[in-house]
């Protein structure tokens, strides 16, 4: 194919020479005459300078806002566990709370935690503990423990340390002092586990070490005692979480058994934060 350009036929008053023209000036020709744009860097309205009533405006004071450190008292209320439990010596009533009222870095805890049987109570006591932030995850606590059930009253010493370092387990090390150079440990931990929206399921441990035996109060040197628990519970609200469940209690060692020793409980209750 033959793809040359024909031959154009002549026009009148048209001239195809363009090698007169000057191109030099074609610029400046077009441009003649156009109005000029204005300059990128000056503005048309150009903004006022940001004045200190302007940034009070943009961010006001909010009156009882949270500040980092904050000196305002708080304070916070958990019902954790408040149970029915069917056991072979009965039924039994069981409690774990626990609080704060405080700041951010510095707070006095309470804890209180027991078992009552067929209107009897067979275990309780009350802590109360100051407890200091030491990290985002770690609180030291220092105060002291008092039991009433079993056997007489003691008095205890104790200084632990509670947090969540691994993805929310919540975990509470404590070291006690007793009357007549009696010494204990408790280690414990729980999880909240979300399955579907509202409905949570957590298990817990716990276990108790004594530094020797004391038959009046029922524990035995070493490992005294251990309690597992799966609880699961429905959020009616966030506040307030009714729950069913199972626990095994078991004792060691010199520890007296119970009737129900290594059997699982059924447990019906109801968890609550105020």
């Amino acid at each position: 194919m033959d793809h040359s350009m024909p031959d154009m036929p002549d026009m009148p008053g048209m001239s195809m020479d363009m090698s007169s023209m000057d191109h030099s000036t074609m610029g400046h020709d077009m441009s003649a005459g156009s109005t000029p744009l204005p300059a990128a860097a000056q503005s048309r309205t150009p903004l006022a300078p940001i004045t200190d009533a302007d940034r009070q405006a943009a961010f006001p004071a909010v009156a009882g806002g949270h500040e980092s450190h904050a000196s305002a008292l708080n304070s916070y209320l958990l019902l954790d566990r408040l149970e029915w439990q069917n056991l072979k010596a009965g039924n039994a009533l069981a409690w774990d709370v626990s609080g704060w009222v405080g700041g951010d870095i510095d707070r006095l805890w309470l804890r209180s935690e027991g078992e009552r049987v067929d209107g009897r109570t067979d275990k309780a006591e009350v802590q109360a503990l100051w407890g200091h932030a030491i990290s985002p995850w770690w609180d030291v606590m220092l105060g002291a423990r008092q039991d009433f059930k079993p056997g007489s009253a003691q008095t205890w010493a104790a200084f632990g340390i509670q947090g969540t370092p691994l993805y929310g387990v919540e975990t509470e090390a404590t070291a006690y002092l007793g009357e007549a150079g009696q010494t204990a440990l408790r280690l414990k931990a729980e999880y909240d586990l979300l399955l579907i929206n509202r409905l949570i399921v957590q298990p817990m441990a716990e276990a108790n070490f004594y530094g020797r035996n004391d038959a009046e109060r029922e524990v035995g040197a070493g490992l005294s005692n251990t309690e597992l628990g799966l609880r699961l519970r429905y959020q009616i609200r966030p506040e307030i979480a009714p729950y069913v469940g199972l626990t095994w209690n078991r004792a060691y060692g010199n520890t007296p058994a119970e009737d129900d020793d290594g059997r699982a409980r059924l447990v019906i209750g109801v968890r609550a934060w105020f």
